[in-house]
């Protein structure tokens, strides 16, 4: 059995974070959520704290090393604004990229300051970071593409780039569509097709990787025991779905019909490039690094894990 770790986390409040607490906490781990505070509120003294907006993080007393339970052994950091809530007007997207710009150095510049140092941080990221990848399968080598999302990922990631100096392992995770009836993109998709008002977006040909929210929390605790991996990780199933297959994999577990799709030209207009990025956009992953290194799935396939999920 993995021994014992203290685990700090950012964002440990949001639907991934809640959910890695849980678990690492089960598996016999000390998780302790970074308290998010805004700027004109007072500094707490007796628990870690950030304010990304005046570039303050405070890690003490954690990082004290005065002994092995007063240290830091891993990070995750899952922070950042939501970009999948609202159309992106210019002052959204500017939140959306500050808010992991302003996370990522603040905790950055923490860790380094750090007498002793964690052994593992893992920074969240997206696979975004690949653009439109049509029916090419992308992996962990491949090259970086356009767009918005990948813009954030690459502007985002080099920042931690700082602490993989041999003493920290850095861990990109590029996270696909996490699927939990419990919030995200799921729960917002079921209402619809609950109605038997669901179908396919545009064509239904673009590309859909996906994991599980449990498969995720799998993956995270797998990645921390396996300390040969490192750099950027696709989390995703290997079971990537066209959209088209992932809305008659949706309607088959709720036992209704997906005869509505929606058109292209009204997501645009309803949605604007947020629709476009995240709902028209062709996302073929392949998780490479996680294969080879042994990790075993719980989820391959779509419909059978959206059955477990739902039904």
């Amino acid at each position: 059995m993995q021994q014992s770790k203290t685990i700090l986390v950012t964002g440990a409040s949001g639907l991934i974070g809640s959910a890695l607490k849980k678990y690492l906490s089960a598996q016999g781990h000390r998780v302790i959520a970074l308290r998010r505070i805004a700027d004109s509120e007072p500094r707490p003294e007796a628990e870690p704290y950030w304010c990304p907006e005046a570039v303050e993080c405070r890690l003490f007393p954690l990082n004290t090393a005065s002994t092995e339970q007063d240290g830091i052994d891993v990070v995750i950091h899952l922070a950042g604004e939501n970009a999948g809530d609202s159309r992106w007007s210019p002052a959204k997207k500017q939140r959306i990229l500050q808010s992991r710009i302003d996370g990522a150095e603040v905790l950055t510049e923490a860790i380094l300051a750090m007498e002793r140092k964690p052994e593992l941080v893992m920074m969240a990221s997206a696979i975004g970071y690949y653009g439109d990848t049509g029916d090419h399968p992308a992996d962990e080598s491949s090259a970086a593409g356009s767009g918005f999302l990948s813009e954030i990922c690459q502007q985002v990631e080099p920042i931690a780039q700082f602490l993989d100096d041999g003493d920290v392992r850095l861990v990109h995770m590029r996270f696909g569509v996490v699927l939990s009836p419990e919030g995200g993109a799921l729960a917002r998709m079921m209402l619809p097709f609950k109605l038997g008002l669901g179908g396919r977006i545009g064509d239904g040909r673009q590309w859909f990787s996906w994991l599980t929210l449990p498969e995720l929390v799998s993956m995270v605790a797998f990645v921390m025991a396996e300390t040969s991996l490192n750099g950027p990780i696709n989390f995703v199933s290997p079971g990537a779905v066209s959209n088209a297959e992932f809305a008659r994999a949706l309607a088959k577990a709720l036992h209704r019909p997906a005869l509505f799709p929606l058109p292209a030209a009204i997501v645009k207009f309803a949605f604007g490039e947020m629709g476009e990025q995240m709902l028209l956009t062709s996302l073929r992953v392949h998780p490479r690094k996680l294969t080879e290194a042994g990790y075993r799935f719980r989820h391959h396939q779509l419909t059978p894990a959206l059955a477990e999920m739902i039904g």
